[in-house]
């Protein structure tokens, strides 16, 4: 038998609320009455919990700060299964892009909160990416996980113009030549397993 499940409270709910309008309609055409009228409170109850609009935003974009799982996978094939996701995302019906990307976008670079947040994500991204190349030996790992994350926001770009999940396996190929440029072997084995390159030291001459 499943435990009860914990009841939200009306932080949460405020919150949850406010990530899916947020989200799917935009910033910007989300006012905190729209947010009080989908849950049934009063602003002033919804303003109790968050005193303004700006702490709500700032709120909701921390909450889509979620750090990737720890995986026992091979480093290479994480990277690679970075792109298998977003194809799978792009796939949904309710895929609107990177909301740190489209936040920064409706309320311009000058606020400064929400760009703080938005680079906090981006560069988060990049260091995961930096780690796992690291862990392979690439020898400069900062500039291909600078590289990797280029390729992840453009595929977001090209497929919400395009509306073509495929846009995502595109820039795998890309990162997948940019792994194997780098001495990472990244050839598939006949079982869609990725193989890292052993790198030995060379003897002394």
């Amino acid at each position: 038998m499943a435990p009860p499940t914990t009841p939200q409270t009306m932080k949460e709910r405020i919150l949850e609320t406010a990530d899916k309008l947020f989200y799917l309609q935009g910033i910007r055409a989300i006012g905190v009455d729209t947010i009080a009228a989908e849950i049934g409170i009063s602003k002033r109850t919804l303003y109790n919990h968050f005193p303004s609009k700006d702490a709500l935003i700032a709120a909701y974009l921390e909450r889509r700060f979620v750090q990737p799982r720890p995986s026992d996978k091979p480093p290479a094939e994480q990277i690679l299964a970075t792109f298998d996701s977003l194809e799978r995302r792009f796939a949904a019906k309710d895929f609107r892009g990177c909301p740190f990307v489209n936040a920064v976008a409706e309320l311009g670079p000058h606020d400064r909160a929400v760009k703080k947040i938005a680079v906090a994500f981006k560069e988060s991204r990049r260091a995961w990416f930096r780690e796992r190349l690291s862990e392979l030996g690439v020898a400069n790992a900062d500039a291909l996980a600078t590289q990797l994350v280029l390729l992840v926001d453009g595929s977001i770009a090209q497929d919400l113009v395009r509306d073509d999940p495929a846009m995502a396996r595109a820039a795998k190929e890309a990162a997948t030549v940019l792994l194997r440029n780098a001495g990472v072997d990244v050839g598939d084995g006949g079982d869609g397993t990725v193989k890292q390159v052993k790198r030995h030291k060379r003897a002394p001459q």
